[in-house]
């Protein structure tokens, strides 16, 4: 009796040592330490793996940004622990998109009439995503007020002229080098230059920052931003639209100082519209240097069937979040968010109006009891979004890896980025496969699985779990989805409503709306799981600390049985098809 008892103990040591602080009303701690992993799923594996990629130490695994880089680092450290075979670039677990970080060195020169300007002390220019048209010999313009177009010279006053804007208002503190997207046609699209007078109020340190690349941007505009390009009638328009795209004008920064030199000493605030300067030359120095901050990560456990060991069953997640934002008390904000989720299923999932939101109340007596200072958090963590659906990847493969015989196809694991940003992540790996994309028998997503509470969406409990696609793309692989449901202890209540437009708010094209979308264009049947948006969607409060682990870890479980299913079993046809052939790839 007592040996077992002290077995008993000594199997909970490892979980009492990771756990930090107090329990929350969820049952889980605040913070829990790393520590070993077994090759069996389970919810102690699932929070050790959860809190180290929901840590703020992630920087919110935003695309471009350097958190990006530490997420995909932690996942591809696993699989290497692990044995998992590498099928990234050049025998690496990475896929590297084609992402930049530019900058102006500070060689960069400027200089009105021959007479310098200092770079960072009298001018910055702003780096883009292109490298500026040449600055040979410019005249110099006063073109108004920065975004008054009624105080403002025309487009042809403005073309090949180095244009001087005064601020409106109070200076801009700092514009970091961030993503920068193709910019709406204006009428300044023709000058080889555009100044704004803003640089007064910021630091030589924000100066520098400047031109200190902190993010990674794509050459071109990403899906859905930037405004569309202004209709124009005329070919030569159109090439000259397409000229200015290519070799924008210059964005520059100038001092008071610096912009009354421009024009000879006369201060920029009194001159009237049109006023000529001086003649400018330039040289920026402009620098686009490849980034290690947006990338696909991938492993491959062979098969042990000699044929069928070239075929594949891909199962993936997303290995981005939204990074950061503004600092917020986080404690208030999950009452916050608990409160107006609430409501909004009271509402029938319909949007709730600004009045109803602004009659929402804190009860920050209670929280102050428990946190008498207010606990700042700036980082969107994204412990459920996809923290949850990678770190089941990580458990599947463990598990997979050490079983003594695997499957008869090859698991095809990848952790896709980008996701947030416009699916661009599983954009890139399809149409860039490292294995033949015919050769994908199936794809088993996994997008926010650590949810679905009964407080967070209707019909949630401990058995739910929403499918996408399954049935609609190949009704061979619904039916394995749903059998391997029927041979769970306790199976899931399986919510196909999603497939379907859905009139809750927030909830239309979920198929759309995730990595399995790449693979469904590709010819290749697709299951997504996943439980349901939340109030936490997207916030600082999506945390390791918020997810129902004993929830998340059978769903892990099943879909880990489903992926070995599918490995072993016939390979799923498309609806009213034979098996998919792909359409050719593209490489965009």
């Amino acid at each position: 009796m007592r040996r077992l008892q002290l077995l008993a103990f000594l199997a909970v040591i490892p979980h009492s040592l990771a756990a930090q602080g107090p329990l929350n009303s969820y049952g889980n701690p605040s913070r829990m330490r790393a520590a070993p992993t077994r090759p069996e799923i389970s919810v102690r594996d699932l929070q050790i793996r959860l809190y180290q990629f929901a840590d703020d130490s992630m920087q919110g695994r935003q695309v471009g940004r350097a958190g990006n880089m530490k997420g995909t680092d932690y996942i591809a450290s696993e699989l290497r622990k692990l044995g998992v075979r590498p099928a990234g670039d050049n025998g690496s677990y990475f896929q590297v998109l084609p992402y930049h970080l530019r900058s102006y060195t500070n060689s960069s020169r400027l200089s009105v009439n021959g007479n310098p300007l200092q770079w960072n002390a009298d001018f910055v220019a702003v780096p883009g995503t292109r490298a500026p048209r040449p600055i040979n010999g410019a005249e110099v313009v006063f073109g108004g007020v920065a975004g008054d177009t009624t105080q403002q010279i025309t487009a042809a006053q403005a073309a090949g002229k180095f244009v001087v804007l005064r601020s409106r208002g109070a200076s801009v503190t700092l514009t970091v080098n961030r993503p920068q997207f193709a910019p709406p046609p204006t009428r300044f699209a023709s000058a080889v230059a555009v100044a704004t007078v803003d640089l007064d109020g910021v630091s030589m340190s924000q100066r520098v920052a400047i031109n200190t690349p902190a993010v990674a941007t794509q050459l071109a505009a990403g899906r859905g931003r930037g405004a569309p390009s202004a209709p124009v009638s005329d070919s030569l328009g159109l090439l000259r639209q397409q000229v200015d795209q290519l070799a924008p004008a210059a964005t520059i920064r100038l001092t008071s100082d610096a912009a009354s030199r421009l024009f000879g000493g006369q201060p920029v605030d009194r001159l009237p519209l049109g006023t000529a300067g001086g003649t400018v030359n330039a040289s920026l120095d402009f620098v686009s240097l490849p980034s290690l901050y947006a990338r696909n990560v991938i492993g491959i456990i062979p098969g042990s069937d000699p044929q069928l060991r070239n075929t594949y069953v891909a199962l993936g997640a997303h290995n981005d979040h939204v990074g950061f934002n503004t600092p917020v008390d986080k404690d208030s904000l999950k009452a916050f968010n608990l409160e107006r989720n609430r409501r909004l299923m009271a509402n029938g999932m319909i949007a709730l109006s600004a009045d109803q939101l602004a009659a929402i109340r804190v009860n920050m007596d209670s929280i102050r009891k428990r946190h008498p200072v207010a606990r700042l958090d700036s980082i969107n963590n994204g412990a459920d979004d996809d923290g949850s659906g990678s770190m089941a990847l990580l458990e599947i493969a463990e598990y997979v890896q050490a079983m003594p015989v695997k499957p008869k196809r090859s698991l095809l694991f990848v952790w896709h980025t980008g996701e947030e940003a416009g699916l661009i992540g599983s954009a890139f790996f399809t149409r860039n496969p490292t294995v033949p994309m015919d050769s994908v028998a199936a794809q088993l997503n996994i997008d926010m699985i650590g949810r679905g509470r009964g407080e967070d969406l209707p019909g949630g409990g401990d058995d739910y779990l929403g499918v996408v696609g399954s049935f609609f793309d190949s009704k061979d692989l619904g039916e394995t989805v749903a059998g391997v449901n029927t041979k769970q202890s306790r199976p899931f209540a399986l919510d196909y409503k999603y497939d379907s437009t859905l009139t809750w708010t927030g909830y239309n094209n979920i198929y759309g709306r995730s990595d399995h979308f790449n693979y469904a264009l590709q010819g290749v049947p697709i299951a997504f799981f996943f439980t349901g948006l939340h109030g936490d969607y997207h916030q600082r409060t999506d945390e390791a600390e918020f997810i129902d682990y004993p929830h998340y870890a059978r769903i892990t479980k099943y879909i880990g049985e489903l992926g070995l299913t599918v490995a072993n079993g016939p390979r799923p046809r498309m609806n009213g098809s034979r098996p998919a052939r792909p359409p050719k790839t593209v490489v965009p």
